[in-house]
């Protein structure tokens, strides 16, 4: 049924036909053109990214139909007052207030609403106005001080003025392209179209594990707008990839065994999102329906179904040194028990998107990966073309946190250009996105410490398995980093840990902030606090007396030398940890670098352009966290040059290769990289006779740093072990008030060197948020691998008014090998929060929680449920 449907949109007359069942979202962005309004989790309405005001209230547009929205006044930041959004835009640049930035714009709207109303609100009211949102990057601390900001200036007329833009490292400069990002401007994927675009939808399979019988498209075929559905006889390369592990098809065949939910069969290009999803639906797939393996336990047993041909289990990996049986026979205390995590979901507020076109002898894509380099080789493998053929441009993302490394839509979008001849974009709804990408790995860690009767750690022996679901991804790697960082911030003499990777018919397991770091250390640090009980250890003094120190190895036998920060970021919170009736500590550590014998390496090009501007090329993805706008500060340190005449790019055609972004490595690989590239750049601009920059217009200069020395743990041909080429460090103290909710986490980083403020306090807050809902409220269960909610809402993500204060304290170790010493600090911000918050809340009842997340009364009533 169409209708003819009426109303006001930004101060102009507005008619919708069609169906008035439709969202007010779709028409904006899919008809009205309005892409600043985000779809993060329609229909849903979770996460915020999609408000509007309508008649004066901001509501969610991905749940108005155009039948509630006729004879109404709809206002987008488009339509708003524009000194009230372009003082908002100044306070979210200048406080660091964006990172991904994908929610921003939804967020605006809800605080130009506010400040109309309540122009000098409180944190508790920003707060409470913020309940409809979620941000996955920032922790809300910076947003809400961004609202204060800009209400400050409203209030008394006095402009913004943010720190001096040099662009000098160590400098507050304003996060790049931060203004267009926070009003919407600045297009993610799905905002973008293409002249003759058709749109692509994907088929999945309904069972974790089931043989495809037979797949029948004829329904599907006949639906107005349909140009073709492809199957898995279509892909005319290596249909099976992965990113090391070429286990995960593009499409499963006919005859072939699913392996978990998210398995694609068919895809569908057509001329509108809606027909090619409804034809999706309608492809008729017949099964022999088979009883999946969802215990990782169970899969390991003999007479278990095999997930893959060679077994089910992908990996085994062991960190040993010393002889730690010998070591418990000499420990006066001993710490035994199990601990296990859940497997949680990334929730990055913007679901996966691409788009593809073809172009001469191969296919051009936009893509929000978190590495385009690997996504061209993958590409290239799925199409049979040269790796030259394929070109990849990186559209910054809307977050990641490591669930963006795989390939998700980029693949299907690619096959369909290319056979078709046409521009084809694939979006993911949210459902779509929770049953598709890798999570985090659930872990279960049977833990053995022990200490002599002076607080000393003798001994770790662990035994830790992980369900890595249905397809390799990275998950070796992450069991691989769980064993290599099973002693933690500690120099433990004796360890025997064996880590052992399991594929089921679970969803997939990847990589995610941590990587296996944060399961490791919770098992650790809980445990360290019972050895603090038994023995009547003090709990900051035990672990500063045993932490990592020059000289010291970790659980792999790495000595470390320099840059061994740990012992500063546990004095930096003593006194708040020793002045606390109620309080949690846990330390962390987390490598730089993906080591263990791979290289890690990154390069970067300086293009001039004319005597404005010059173009900084390197091969990371930007996805909140800041590493283009480190490349400038870089450039800038390095040259003295403003920042105004820099932009950033990510794009294979330039020939900048670099690895996957992960591992906390990318504003090192960065930094290095574009200080080797300054070299030359700086040379030629001495040699310009005067003519400055102007004189270089046209010219290119290239920069490469790598590490090439890491080993595997147990590498044996006589050199020194050493698995990364960089670590970073932290401590974190809850304090929890009387009544046992968390008054504020306290949290000491080591960054070596922290090259911008305002980008590292907010990498950390974020972490910290992440973290404390990995500890009290995230999960995504299943039963027989089947995911029992696809919604947003249930996946336990923190809003604004349950995250408590969080105080950020920088601490500076350099690093020999990161530019200026900088280390990573992306990843190591919430390794501690999750055993922080169990041993403080110990301290409130006595017991000891060793399973995540923790969901007991006392537990609950950390945080604010109201």
């Amino acid at each position: 049924m169409s209708e003819s449907i009426n109303f006001n949109l930004n101060g102009a007359k507005a008619e919708f036909k069609g169906d008035p069942a439709s969202s007010l979202l779709t028409y904006l962005r899919e008809e009205a053109g309005v892409t600043s309004v985000k779809d993060g989790c329609a229909p849903q309405a979770a996460c915020g990214c999609c408000a509007v005001e309508m008649d004066g209230k901001v509501v969610l547009s991905c749940v108005i139909s155009m039948k509630k929205a006729a004879g109404s006044t709809v206002r987008t930041i488009e339509g708003s007052d524009q000194n009230v959004m372009n003082t908002l835009a100044d306070a979210f640049a200048s406080c660091g207030g964006a990172q991904c930035g994908f929610c921003i714009p939804g967020i605006v709207t809800r605080a130009a609403n506010l400040l109309e109303s309540n122009p000098d609100p409180s944190t508790g009211e920003i707060q409470t106005a913020l309940n409809q949102h979620l941000c996955r990057c920032t922790g809300y601390t910076k947003i809400i001080e961004s609202i204060q900001c800009a209400g400050e200036s409203l209030r008394t007329g006095k402009p913004i003025e943010p720190a001096e833009q040099t662009g000098a490292v160590g400098t507050r400069l304003i996060k790049h392209n931060a203004r267009p990002l926070v009003l919407g401007q600045r297009p993610f994927v799905a905002d973008m179209t293409l002249d003759n675009q058709l749109h692509g939808a994907l088929r999945l399979s309904d069972h974790p594990r089931a043989i495809v019988k037979n797949i029948n498209t004829e329904k599907a075929a006949a639906i107005p707008g349909v140009e073709r559905i492809f199957l898995a006889n279509d892909v005319p390369g290596q249909r099976s990839v992965g990113l090391i592990v070429p286990d995960w098809p593009l499409l499963v065949a006919q005859g072939e065994t699913t392996r978990y939910v998210g398995d694609c069969i068919a895809c569908v290009a057509a001329s509108s999102r809606q027909a090619a999803r409804a034809a999706a639906d309608a492809i008729e797939i017949e099964y022999e329906v088979l009883e999946p393996v969802s215990d990782m336990f169970d899969a390991l047993k003999p007479d278990a179904p095999k997930i893959h041909e060679k077994g089910n289990v992908l990996s085994v990996s062991k960190a040993n040194k010393g002889d730690a049986e010998k070591a418990f026979a000499d420990c006066a205390h001993i710490a035994e028990h199990t601990y296990t995590t859940q497997r949680i979901e990334h929730a990055f507020m913007e679901p996966e998107a691409c788009i593809a076109t073809p172009i001469e002898n191969g296919v051009k894509l936009w893509s929000q990966s978190q590495g385009v380099y690997e996504d061209r080789r993958q590409v290239a493998l799925l199409l049979n073309l040269d790796e030259k053929n394929v070109e990849i441009e990186l559209v910054p993302n809307g977050g990641g946190f490591g669930g963006k490394e795989d390939l998700s839509v980029q693949g299907h979008a690619a096959l369909m250009a290319m056979l078709l001849g046409r521009p084809v974009k694939v979006e993911l709804t949210r459902d779509e996105s929770i049953l598709v990408h890798p999570k985090r790995h659930p872990l279960h860690m049977a833990y053995k410490i022990g200490c002599d009767d002076k607080g000393r750690l003798l001994a770790v022996q662990a035994r830790i398995t992980g369900d890595t679901g249905a397809h390799a991804s990275v998950g070796a790697k992450v069991l691989e980093r769980a064993a290599g960082h099973s002693t933690g911030a500690y120099d433990v003499a004796n360890v025997d840990v064996i880590a052992t990777c399991v594929y089921t018919n679970n969803l997939p397991c990847g990589a995610m902030r941590g990587f296996g770091a944060n399961q490791a250390t919770f098992a650790l640090e809980c445990a360290i606090d019972e050895l603090c009980e038994q023995g009547g250890f003090d709990r900051w003094q035990f672990r500063y007396d045993n932490a990592l120190t020059e000289g010291g190895s970790t659980a792999t036998g790495q000595v470390l030398a320099t840059g061994i920060g740990i012992r500063a970021t546990l004095e930096a919170v003593k006194d708040d940890f020793q002045n606390a009736k109620h309080a949690g500590i846990a330390c962390g550590l987390k490598n730089t670098g993906i080591g263990n014998g791979m290289p890690d390496s990154g390069t970067a090009r300086i293009i001039v352009k004319s005597a404005d501007h010059i173009e900084l090329h390197h091969g990371w993805t930007e996805m909140g966290q800041g590493v283009h706008t480190m490349a400038v500060q870089t450039f800038c340190q390095e040259t003295g040059l403003s920042p105004d005449l820099c932009t950033v790019h990510v794009d294979t055609s330039t020939e900048t290769p670099c690895g996957m972004t992960t591992a906390s490595r990318a504003t090192s690989l960065v930094g290095n990289a574009m200080i080797e590239a300054c070299k030359p750049f700086n040379e030629a601009l001495a040699q310009s006779n005067g003519s400055g920059v102007a004189g270089l217009a046209g010219q290119e200069f290239f920069g490469e740093w790598i590490c090439d020395w890491t080993n595997k743990p147990g590498y044996e041909d006589g050199k020194p072990v050493c698995t990364h080429y960089s670590y970073s460090y932290a401590t974190q103290v809850v304090i929890l008030d009387d009544n046992g909710k968390i008054d504020r986490v306290i949290a000491a980083h080591d960054a070596g060197k922290i090259m911008n403020p305002t980008l590292f306090e907010g990498q950390i807050e974020g972490s910290v948020h992440m973290g404390l809902g990995y500890a009290l409220t995230e999960d995504l269960p299943q039963e027989n691998s089947i995911v029992k909610s696809t919604r947003l809402r249930k996946c336990g993500v923190l809003r604004a008014k349950q995250t408590p204060t969080i105080i950020v304290r920088g601490v500076e170790s350099p690093d020999e090998f990161g530019p200026y010493g900088a280390k990573g600090v992306g990843e190591i911000g919430l390794v501690p929060t999750a055993p922080a918050v169990a041993n403080a809340l110990a301290t409130i009842d006595g017991v000891r929680r060793r399973s995540l997340p923790m969901t007991d009364p006392v537990a609950k009533a950390s945080i604010d449920f109201s």
